[in-house]
């Protein structure tokens, strides 16, 4: 299939204006910007995030503005709205790590089905906390995430040819569907050694909370069983408590 693009950069929003500036500068600053394609789905934002991404696009990147059912239908319509060899999901918030990132990644292996890597965690301001507390493994495949979702979307660029849609039956966690149904349909993942994106950590409700850990033991069962989920499940747990020993002994 021919690719009049290298890359499609996927940015979902809704009334995202204190953050999408600063997503799409992002973008816009990437030294191969002309091999890459901005594809804007916007969930019928009434502040002025419409405008403002106005401003960051180029004559061939693509914005829709309409009501979806969730993040995950805007995601799916992100997906055949792009037209780039590769796809990679930076929501409002996020961001590329440096204006490097994109680059660097494709020169780092020769045609990988997916080229993943390291998260960084920012506040409100866009100031770095830290890394995500989960990292991704050196050999990823769809088996690694049977503990949890070892490796954030946005720092995944992926082949779209073999980008599965996201499962609209999840409200929450159809992330971890998505990209254990990725890692089924490629040959080779590349772990790029270095932060990809930089991820806008948020607080998450308690019902919230309780419904993506419902969504995610579902999504664990039909991938790896329930016998295998329920061992998985208790080194989850001794893992988190160890944790947070770990923070209460360096407070």
């Amino acid at each position: 299939m021919n690719h009049p693009f290298k890359i499609s950069v996927i940015t979902v929003v809704f009334q995202a204006n204190a953050f999408i500036e600063r997503t799409l500068l992002s973008i816009n600053k990437q030294e191969n910007r002309k091999e890459i394609q901005l594809v804007i789905v916007d969930g019928g934002s009434t502040d002025e995030t419409v405008d403002k991404a106005r401003l960051f696009m180029n004559e061939n990147d693509i914005m829709i503005s309409e009501p979806d059912e969730g993040i995950y239908d805007a995601m799916n319509k992100g997906l055949k709205l792009s037209m780039g060899e590769y796809v990679i999901f930076i929501n409002a918030g996020d961001e590329l790590y440096d204006c490097t990132t994109l680059s660097r990644m494709l020169l780092s292996s020769e045609d990988a089905d997916v080229y993943y890597g390291e998260t960084a965690v920012v506040d409100d301001d866009g100031l770095i906390k830290g890394s995500r507390r989960l990292t991704p493994p050196r050999k990823l495949t769809w088996r690694s995430l049977q503990y949890g979702m070892c490796v954030s979307h946005q720092s995944i660029l992926a082949k779209r040819d073999l980008c599965p849609q996201f499962n609209l039956k999840y409200k929450i966690s159809s992330d971890i569907d998505w990209t254990i149904r990725l890692l089924k349909n490629c040959g080779n993942a590349f772990y790029y050694p270095g932060y990809v994106s930089k991820f806008l950590e948020g607080g998450v409700s308690s019902k919230r909370r309780m419904k993506g850990l419902s969504e995610r033991w579902e999504i664990l069962n039909e991938h790896f069983g329930t016998s295998m989920n329920i061992i998985n499940h208790c080194w989850i747990i001794v893992r988190f408590i160890t944790h947070l020993n770990t923070k209460k002994q360096w407070s």
